[in-house]
């Protein structure tokens, strides 16, 4: 499989971060988070949700205060991804902090990197962080599915956390789907929240009840 339009991608995001810088040459870096991207514990956060998440910073990217260090944010954001573990946003933000000072991005900008990663810890931007809206954004958009493709994420999402006993993961994953729903606002951007806020709630909603039951805990 070539991976040449993701290697564009990281160019758009790499180059106008690097201040004109013309070394190291980036497609290594390139080839080393895709290689990450692409390993086989990953079910959900693999190259498709990477790929998913630029596509949503495109559309978002007029909110944002600096895109290109968005789109690096979102290709860092779980480049360390195992399942079973906690930290894998601090880990991946770590890693930001090595590589991209490596890679000619300038030290404060891969500092805003790595801030950016964290937040997708909670997904809770502050009012006045449009970098961070739109990242927290773009990773969410999936809730906003449609019904297939929604039952197809939640499949992965299952599919990755096989370790896990059935009756741990229902009551870990609603917990999850309850915390998103407790939420003044799941998106904070105009767009997000015209065009996602809603569908993203019915779809929690769903879940929560095929999970639970419509008596469930918390309903």
């Amino acid at each position: 499989m070539s991976h040449d339009p993701l290697e564009a991608r990281w160019l758009q995001a790499l180059l106008p971060a690097r201040d004109g810088a013309c070394h190291p040459n980036p497609l290594p870096y390139a080839a080393n988070l895709i290689k990450r991207w692409s390993e086989p514990q990953r079910k959900y956060h693999t190259l498709d949700h990477l790929t998913a998440v630029l596509d949503r910073v495109d559309v978002l990217e007029e909110y944002a205060a600096d895109p290109a260090l968005v789109r690096l944010a979102a290709w860092f954001h779980d480049a360390v991804y195992l399942p079973e573990r906690s930290t894998n946003e601090e880990r991946s933000a770590r890693l930001a902090e090595r590589a991209l000072p490596e890679a000619g991005v300038p030290a404060e900008k891969a500092t805003e990197v790595a801030r950016l990663v964290r937040l997708t810890v909670t997904h809770d931007p502050a009012d006045d962080d449009p970098n961070g809206q739109v990242l927290c954004d773009a990773d969410l958009a999936i809730l906003a599915s449609p019904p297939d493709a929604y039952a197809a994420y939640a499949a992965a999402v299952r599919k990755e956390y096989g370790f896990v006993p059935d009756d741990a993961f229902r009551q870990g994953r609603a917990a999850v789907l309850r915390h998103l729903l407790t939420l003044p606002r799941l998106f904070r951007t105009p767009y997000g929240q015209r065009e996602w806020e809603e569908r993203a709630r019915a779809n929690l909603r769903a879940e929560l009840t095929e999970l639970t039951g419509p008596t469930g805990p918390g309903e």
